[in-house]
């Protein structure tokens, strides 16, 4: 293989668009998605740190809004009905250091209003409950498909706020 010819490492790249258009090298795991979807319906996904969760939680997006372009050549292109397209709630965690409760709710918050924003819906419940309920529902009815929710960095604001591993909860901050 020439060197002109050879793909780059996805070093800390986490977007499986920018894999995929950028040439990078990509390891196709389609076919174990398209698996964990045919098989299963809910999935708590535990694998350490830096260890490509959040990118296969944007395989996962960029599958269920149908974008195709990206998955051809690979394993599950051929297996994918792609003229369903649903809508995907994806909340992520990973931004900022959340040091109270105040501030994950500040933050839960701001990322149900960017998806209701994005989706172009409108929500009137004020509680994040109801919002969250709400943000699905309506996602639903205005989509006509089943909504599919990825949390990203779920355990990011506890890890924030552990001041040392292993410390009893009565040591943790805020």
């Amino acid at each position: 293989m020439s060197t002109a010819a050879r793909k780059k490492l996805p070093i800390g790249i986490q977007t499986f668009s920018d894999i995929r258009e950028g040439g990078y090298y990509y390891v196709d795991k389609t076919s174990v998605i398209h698996r964990l979807v045919e098989e299963g319906k809910y999935y708590f996904l535990s694998r350490p740190r830096r260890f490509g969760k959040s990118l296969l939680l944007d395989t996962l997006r960029c599958l269920f809004e149908g974008r195709e372009a990206l998955f051809e050549g690979l394993d599950i292109h051929d297996k994918w009905d792609w003229q369903v397209q649903h809508p995907v709630i994806r909340l992520s965690f990973a931004d900022g250091v959340l040091t109270s409760r105040e501030a994950l709710d500040r933050h839960i918050e701001e990322l149900l209003r960017a998806e209701k924003e994005r989706l172009q819906l409108s929500l009137q419940n004020t509680s994040i409950a109801g919002q969250y309920r709400e943000l699905i529902q309506q996602a639903h009815e205005k989509y006509g498909q089943r909504v599919v929710v990825l949390i990203d960095e779920y355990d990011k604001p506890i890890l924030d706020n552990l001041l040392e591993p292993g410390a009893p909860a009565s040591c943790a901050r805020g």
